[in-house]
């Protein structure tokens, strides 16, 4: 089993910036791949960063550029810095676990509201 708790989503001007954070428990965080989703009102759950247990990383076309994941093993924290923010990057964040038998895992979201 894997907790997720993500944290740092608030209300923000359109260009500025947030830092999400998710923090892990409950298995071998650094063998698993983690990644942040994210789920706009009357939209599907998308992709918005992905990094590997090797620390490869993926980007959705919409935020390259903008957002960058990371990941600190020794503190089993995962975190997305997200800058020039847009109105339409206002959704509920999600951070997400899939451990070495393919389990996959979610926290409870975080939300992220970017004012005009």
């Amino acid at each position: 089993q894997v907790q997720l708790v993500e944290s740092g989503g608030g209300l923000v001007q359109a260009g500025g910036s947030l830092r999400l954070s998710c923090a892990a428990s409950g298995s071998t965080f650094s063998r698993n791949a983690m990644g942040w989703y994210r789920q706009a009102p009357g939209k599907q759950r998308e992709l918005v960063a992905a990094i590997s247990s090797g620390g490869i990383t993926t980007y959705a076309d919409s935020v390259k550029g903008r957002f960058t994941i990371s990941r600190d093993n020794a503190k089993n924290m995962l975190y997305l810095q997200m800058n020039s923010l847009k109105p339409e990057d206002t959704a509920v964040y999600y951070c997400r676990a899939m451990d070495w038998r393919s389990n996959i895992y979610w926290g409870q979201g975080t939300q992220v509201t970017v004012s005009s």
